[in-house]
């Protein structure tokens, strides 16, 4: 799914102007074996200090993102980080793995939600979208600079390649309190639609008992 305006097109250009600066190491450092042999892109370097800076600030932004919290009801998130793909730079399909290690520290992130967060404008690329499978086929996504996607972690996904200019991105991967893609959704519709009538009916009878559905759904499902 699309969460829109994570942040405004001069706070990506902001840093995006800051990564152009920056070096960049070749991407496949963080690749599994497969990945590695469909992986043709740059990135920022963990332990980078402004990677860090930046990631920090991009989870604060969400920290305060009521559509991320509810789509992903987050439980853990790995910390941001950054690639760029110019000269046809690609990644082939792949499947994201399963468990990350935060480097230098124990903690271990399930990657149930993937994201990209996109800072450079489509206008200044050509090529670079984000194709997703799932049951109902391939889906292409190409978002303005400071709008995110979120997709399944365990979905066949590829970057194609960039023929023109760069693309910069952050993406990171989340652990969700509730591990299963159709019960995370069903909690996401049933949000949506509470808030839809209380704004729309603030004094409507079943907002309270829907939000008991909802809580009693997700006291069911949730691991914290």
């Amino acid at each position: 799914m699309e969460i829109p305006a994570v942040l405004s097109p001069e706070r990506a250009a902001s840093m995006r102007a800051r990564l152009e600066e920056a070096a960049w190491i070749d991407g496949r450092v963080t690749a599994g074996y497969q990945a590695q042999r469909v992986k043709t892109n740059e990135q920022m370097a963990e332990h980078h200090p402004l990677a860090r800076e930046l990631g920090d600030a991009i989870l604060a932004v969400l920290e305060r993102t009521p559509t991320f919290i509810s789509a992903a009801l987050p439980l853990k998130v790995y910390p941001p980080m950054f690639n760029r793909y110019q000269g046809g730079g690609r990644f082939g399909t792949h499947v994201d793995t399963a468990i990350r290690s935060v480097p230098g520290t124990p903690v271990r992130v399930r990657s149930d939600l993937s994201a990209t967060l996109f800072l450079t404008p489509p206008e200044e690329y050509e090529g670079g979208e984000l194709v997703v499978e799932d049951s109902y086929g391939a889906h292409a996504v190409k978002l303005p600079a400071g709008h995110m996607v979120l997709y399944p972690s365990g979905s066949l996904h590829d970057v194609r390649p960039v023929t023109r200019g760069a693309r910069i991105s952050a993406f990171f991967w989340i652990q969700s309190m509730v591990r299963d893609d159709s019960a995370r959704t069903m909690l996401f519709d049933l949000d949506t639609a509470i808030q839809s009538v209380a704004t729309d009916h603030p004094e409507h009878g079943s907002i309270i008992p829907l939000t008991g559905v909802y809580h009693n759904l997700l006291r069911r499902w949730a691991d914290t």
